[in-house]
């Protein structure tokens, strides 16, 4: 039997092609560098070959790390991308009496319980069920958590290494009340000599408190936006459209098939409660790409003789 194409096919081909390249010009427009995509390649050239480090403000466009000294603080700030994000939001609660191993524990108990629905769910229907749309977010949504579980132990080290030095200094302090008068005056005097040396510290002080998120910051960054789109649209059709209305003959409500449909939205909806991530509006439109593949995917297959 041949492929048999009708009108409203194109339709949707207009729909889908529309919304890819919707969501690709959006990206190109926000995810860019702050000087611009030419720039970026001729930041590109040239670290390869001075052997300058990357650090990146987008997961597509790294940058060199002489990026802010060559703008000034102010002007830095003024210019970062509108969905710039940093290494500590990757693993730190927005609460700030919350230790960062609250995050991670959520997160890693959520990574397991999720592995093991999905397995559940693999072990009950077969590997045939990556065809529906619920199983691919499901699976999207256990790769965050454990890219996060993972950016969550990296960052309670960090904590803890940080912290020890905190306890260390704090046991010492008073011990040194009066000394750090003098060295307050010192430094005036200082300040008064070499006020340029002292603004160019305080910069690289707050650079490195601005430490960006990297390449696997930006991606859990990006997974974690296309999940939050892909989870609420697929929970609200299951549970308002299919539910109430597919007739019982057909489809009947189990704990497996609930819980798939809700332990996800569950987990995320925490994780957005602690977390300190932003969430830029245009990055929606990851999601949107997301969904698109999802219906040029069923088409192949639909193509190649694959039926429900």
């Amino acid at each position: 039997m041949g492929l048999v194409v009708y009108w409203y096919d194109f339709v949707c081909f207009g729909i889908i092609a529309a919304a890819v390249l919707g969501g690709i010009v959006v990206l190109v427009r926000k995810e860019g560098a702050a000087e611009g995509i030419l720039s970026w390649r001729r930041r590109i050239n040239r670290a390869k070959v001075e052997g300058e480090p990357f650090k990146y403000e987008s997961l597509f466009l790294p940058i060199l790390e002489d990026y802010e000294e060559e703008q000034g603080q102010e002007d830095a700030r003024a210019k970062e991308p509108a969905g710039l994000i940093t290494w500590q939001e990757m693993w730190m609660s927005c609460w700030v009496c919350l230790h960062p191993a609250c995050l991670l524990v959520l997160r890693f108990v959520a990574f397991v319980v999720m592995v093991l629905l999905l397995a559940w769910d693999i072990k009950s229907w077969g590997a045939s069920i990556f065809v529906y749309y619920t199983e691919w977010t499901f699976t999207l949504v256990i790769i965050y958590f454990g890219l996060a579980t993972l950016i969550s132990i990296e960052g309670c080290y960090q904590w803890y290494k940080q912290g020890s030095i905190r306890d260390h200094h704090e046991r010492t302090d008073f011990l040194t009340v009066d000394t750090e008068q003098e060295i307050y005056a010192a430094e005036r005097a200082r300040e008064n000599i070499s006020g340029t040396s002292v603004t160019l510290q305080s910069y690289h002080e707050w650079q490195e408190n601005r430490k960006k998120a990297g390449f696997w910051g930006y991606t859990m960054q990006i997974i974690f936006q296309t999940c939050a789109g892909a989870v609420v649209m697929t929970d609200i059709v299951f549970w308002v459209i299919i539910v109430p209305f597919l007739s019982t003959e057909r489809f009947s409500l189990n704990l497996l098939m609930g819980s798939m449909h809700s332990v996800n939205a569950f987990f995320l909806i925490v994780d957005s409660a602690l977390n300190s991530l932003h969430f830029p509006w245009f990055r929606g439109a990851y999601f949107v790409l997301w969904t698109a593949l999802y219906v040029i995917f069923q088409w192949v297959i639909h193509a190649c003789g694959f039926s429900w």
